[in-house]
Order: structure tokens, then C-alpha cells, then sequence
């Protein structure tokens, strides 16, 4: 996991997340940092702090000290090992992946390291249940790791000299998994498929993408600071706590959907995604384009946007009509994509259609 995009998306995270009738992990550290500076200058009278006494527990005193409105408290992830209770309806099995590599490009580099992290998500609920199965191996990438991606990872040559992913064990643990997430997909798929096929048979949900954090009140959709609004942090650049944190972080409900983000993937595994390009469009559209988000591709010499589901292709065909193309005639080009091949740098399905209004 080295691409510019990814290493953006690792993060420090955390550990109890307070999700409803999850078991709450013993806490292994706990950090303080000040609360945004309230408007008033004087601070609140009514939240003084206990002194710590030899008494309180250090949990004891994080409790304390968050209570306070003027800090808040970070804890470290301990990693899940089960889920309790039972599930309200059907069952799709995840396997949460994350990989770490030599380099960014999946034709010429290699990966070191391959987590998976593998549960099942009660659709109804939108939670995690049962127990968790973990694979996490090394693989010698047949090269020097350069310092920047030792740095990056922690990863160093000794580390991984002589060592290979077990495939009966990946096997073993993949073994009736319905789908695969990862915090930017378009960087781990390439890699995964290029070392072991049958991962391009499974239908991939992208955390990063696929769920429009900014519009539910994130300021980024970097892992880090998902996981920093869940006041948790964690030793990133590992592909194993990358897998527990991600998990932790989709445990959760997203904005005020009443949604957790397991069912936001869900349904975004489900609905096709489409890649709207504005053929022909007028050289005087451009800045209304790019002001739409729009972005121009230089190669096929196109303004294109990404789309999440039909509703959305079709508001923007009707956008395009009337903000952009004059022509009776005009069309636009169409990249219908679906999850068993989304992420993996393949075509989708391509059409035309009119837009003219």
C-alpha cells in the first residue's frame, strides 16, 4: 500500500468505537488532546476535573478527562477477534484486504505484505457478527525494498528475505466469501489479481470511493481521519491493523443515514456504476464541465465524471442537455461498470445514447 492516494487513506486509529451491543475491548492506551477552543473565553465552571487518585484505573481517569468539553480522548484499537450476537437476516461474508507493496504501479512492482480480515455482515443490521478470521504473510518480492517504502511500511528486507503467501492458507480463509472491500480499491485489485486470479472472480466494494464521506459531514475520506472522528487511532502502514481499522471504521452509522458504511458498501455492490464521458462537447463548455466535477481525460481527449447508480446518469443526461450541447444530434459515451469487475482497470460495458433535449 504505497500509492499516493492510499498512503493518504492509512491512518492512526482506535479502538472502542461504542457500537451498539458490540463487546467493548480492554483499552491498551489512551491519548488527550485539547477540544476545538469554545467560543467563550472563561472556561466551564461546571466540568471540573477530579484529581487522579492511585485509586482510579487509567480508563478511570480517560473517562474523566473526557467528560470535560474541553478534551477529547483517543483510544487505540484493539483488534476484534469475535462478534457477538446473533444476525437479524441474511449474512454476505467480507473479506476486509490490504496489501503493501515495493512501489505503485501493479505491472512493474510487487507486494510484501497481504492482510485479510474476514466476517461476516448482517445485512439487516448492518453489523459484524461471529468470529473473525485473519490472514496476514509477508512475500519476498525478489528485489531490494527501497528505504522510502521501509520507512513508509516498516517493512524491511529481513522481514520478508525467503518468505512466500501461503496459498492453502489464503484459500482456507477466503473460503466462502462473498465480497471484497478495500480503502481504495483501484490500488489493491490490480496488485491482488496479479498474484492470485480468483480474487478477480469476487465482486469489490471500494471504502474510499464508494461511500461520499465529505457529504456526510467528513472532512476527508482519508482512513485517518475517519477513524480520528471515532476517536481511536492505531500503528498504520501495517496491512493487518489497516484491515482491523477499516473494519472498525464501517461499524459505524455515516452521518445521519442511520446507516452503517458496511450498508452503504452494500448497496453500492449492488447498483451498477457508470463513467460518463461528454463526447463531442463544445470547447466554450469546458470551465461549466470542470466546475461540474468534471474531469478531462488526455489521452481520449474527453471531459468525463464518475456516476453511482441509473438515477444519477440520468440527472446528469438531463444536465447535459440543457447546460452543455446545443446539438439536436449530440451523444454521450457510457462505461456501465459492476462489481465483479469494478476497480480492475477492465471496460465495462459501452454504449451510446442521445442527449439532445
Amino acid at each position: 500500500m504505497v500509492d499516493a492516494g492510499k498512503v493518504a487513506d492509512r491512518s492512526q486509529l482506535g479502538l472502542d468505537l461504542g457500537l451498539p451491543d458490540l463487546p467493548t475491548p480492554p483499552l491498551a492506551a489512551a491519548s488527550v488532546k485539547p477540544k476545538p477552543k469554545r467560543s467563550s473565553a472563561a472556561p466551564s465552571q461546571s466540568h471540573n476535573l477530579s484529581a487522579p487518585t492511585d485509586a482510579l484505573t487509567i480508563e478511570e481517569m480517560a473517562q474523566q478527562v473526557e467528560a470535560h468539553p474541553d478534551y477529547q480522548v483517543a483510544r487505540r484499537l484493539v483488534p476484534s477477534v469475535s462478534f457477538a450476537g446473533q444476525p437479524q437476516g441474511p449474512v454476505k461474508r467480507v473479506a476486509v484486504l490490504d496489501t503493501e507493496t515495493t512501489g505503485l504501479q501493479h505491472h512493474s512492482e510487487k507486494i510484501i505484505e497481504l492482510a485479510l480480515v474476514v466476517v461476516d455482515i448482517d445485512t439487516v443490521t448492518g453489523l459484524p457478527v461471529g468470529d473473525v478470521v485473519v490472514y496476514d504473510g509477508f512475500e519476498d518480492p525478489g528485489r531490494t525494498i527501497s528505504p522510502e517504502i521501509q520507512a513508509l511500511t516498516g517493512i524491511s528486507n529481513d522481514m520478508v528475505r525467503g518468505k512466500s503467501l501461503d496459498l492453502a492458507e489464503i484459500n482456507q480463509v477466503m473460503a466462502g466469501v462473498d465480497w471484497v472491500v478495500a480503502h481504495n480499491a483501484a490500488f489493491d485489485r490490480p496488485f491482488v489479481e496479479g498474484r492470485l486470479s480468483f480474487f478477480a472472480d469476487l465482486p469489490w466494494a471500494c471504502s474510499f470511493a464508494d461511500i461520499d464521506w465529505r457529504q456526510h459531514g467528513q472532512s476527508s475520506a482519508k482512513l485517518e481521519a475517519l477513524a480520528a472522528s471515532c476517536g481511536v487511532f492505531y500503528d498504520a502502514h501495517r496491512a493487518d491493523m489497516d484491515c482491523h481499522a477499516l473494519m472498525a471504521v464501517l461499524s459505524r452509522v455515516v452521518g445521519d443515514t442511520q446507516q452503517t458504511g458496511w450498508q452503504h458498501l452494500l448497496h453500492a455492490l449492488d447498483a451498477p456504476h457508470y463513467s460518463l464521458q461528454a463526447t463531442g462537447a463544445p470547447f466554450d463548455a469546458k470551465d461549466t464541465l470542470k466546475a461540474r466535477g468534471y474531469r478531462w481525460d488526455s489521452q481520449a481527449r474527453v471531459w468525463h465524471t464518475k456516476l453511482r447508480d441509473t438515477d444519477a446518469l440520468e440527472a446528469e443526461c438531463a444536465w447535459l442537455a440543457t447546460q452543455v450541447y446545443a446539438n439536436p444530434r449530440a451523444q454521450v459515451t457510457i462505461v456501465e461498470s459492476v462489481a465483479v469487475n469494478r476497480y480492475a482497470g477492465r471496460e465495462g460495458k459501452t454504449s451510446v445514447r442521445p442527449v439532445a433535449p
